[in-house]
């Protein structure tokens, strides 16, 4: 197949950031989907519907003229968060969800949840307002091999409240592992995101012949049994797994350093880049659900109208784009694309 049209695709799970840096960002992601999710763990964090309510003015601000991508906002869930936060979103159309991170697991996450047993009566509202938990699946501690922390998190404590709270509509994020794979499959009301850098790359990526930053994201790349695992489920047409780039600009100098920062940005590329996965394993009758439907409906929104034409054309990312006055080195830069967006 050369040429492949499909219903407007939606980004789950996306870092756009703030500032200067949406001028960037924006432009990248609603050149190809109609909505995402967008991540809160900014620095303040989003905390409150008011500060949602502002972000996502912000993100609309940067839009390109005459473009009508929709920003999805979420809570970052804190220690303190109170459940009359998690009632107020039911009275407003702008926060879709809340996100759990645990404190120190990835990028902005110091003000995350340090004790998750707390949250009994967060997750109680929640379910009760049908607002979806988004997790952050890995658990923190220093003796837990980082390899294993999404497997331990399962196990310590997305078992316990799946079976607490079995209504409450809850999103695996960025899953990458068999077991997340297992889990998902096992129990209703419980999906997935899945990136590009984990259906496309193993740990081989980052560490085989000299470490690749650019490659280093959390939770981290995993072995090659688990991106078979994922990308099993990418293709299956299992309404549980969906699209979620987890793309997250960071600077070049921020990402070539001694403490090089988590996160892969695949905001230039993504649909080509989810493409080139379901063309090589002879599945791209199934990449609309993924990346169109099966995330609309989990939400419970329509699915969009318009559509976008994908053509099997090769082409190069450039070795960096501009960022806020910096640059952004691109996913996958030094290796040729397979698909782009044919331009109407």
């Amino acid at each position: 197949m050369k040429q492949l049209s499909i219903t407007k695709p939606d980004d789950w799970h996306l870092h756009l950031r703030d500032g200067n840096a949406l001028t960037t960002t924006v432009g990248f992601s609603s050149r190809q989907f109609g909505r995402a999710i967008v991540m809160p763990n900014l620095s303040p964090p989003i905390t409150t519907v008011s500060d949602a309510v502002l972000y996502q003015q912000r993100i609309i601000q940067a839009r390109p003229a005459n473009n009508t991508f929709q920003p999805l906002m979420t809570l970052y869930l804190t220690d303190s968060t109170p459940v009359s936060e998690i009632m107020k979103v039911s009275k407003n159309n702008t926060v879709y969800a809340a996100k759990l991170y645990p404190a120190g697991a990835t990028t902005n996450s110091d003000n995350g949840v340090t004790d998750i047993n707390k949250l009994a009566t967060i997750f109680e509202a929640m379910q009760k307002t049908k607002l979806p938990l988004l997790v952050h699946a890995e658990v923190t501690d220093s003796s837990i091999d980082i390899f294993d922390r999404e497997q331990v998190f399962i196990d310590r404590h997305l078992s316990k409240i799946r079976a607490q709270f079995p209504d409450l509509k809850i999103v695996l994020e960025h899953a990458t592992t068999k077991q997340a794979i297992d889990f998902v499959l096992a129990n209703d009301n419980t999906a997935a995101t899945l990136t590009p850098q984990h259906l496309l790359l193993n740990r081989n990526d980052l560490l085989a012949g000299g470490i690749r930053p650019h490659n280093y994201c959390l939770p981290i790349l995993k072995r090659e049994v688990h991106r078979q695992a994922l990308l099993k489920a990418a293709t299956s047409g299992n309404p549980k797994f969906f699209l979620g780039t987890d793309s997250a600009p960071h600077i070049k100098s921020s990402k070539e350093s001694s403490c090089g920062c988590a996160g892969c940005f695949s905001a230039h590329a993504a649909i080509e880049l989810y493409a080139e996965v379901f063309d090589k394993e002879n599945a791209l009758d199934k990449l609309e659900g993924f990346s169109s439907f099966f995330g609309a409906d989990f939400y419970h929104l329509p699915r969009n109208k318009d559509k976008i034409t994908l053509v099997k054309e090769a082409w190069q990312a450039p070795e960096s784009y501009p960022f806020i006055e910096q640059t952004i080195v691109p996913f996958r830069q030094a290796i040729p694309l397979q698909w782009s967006i044919k331009q109407s």
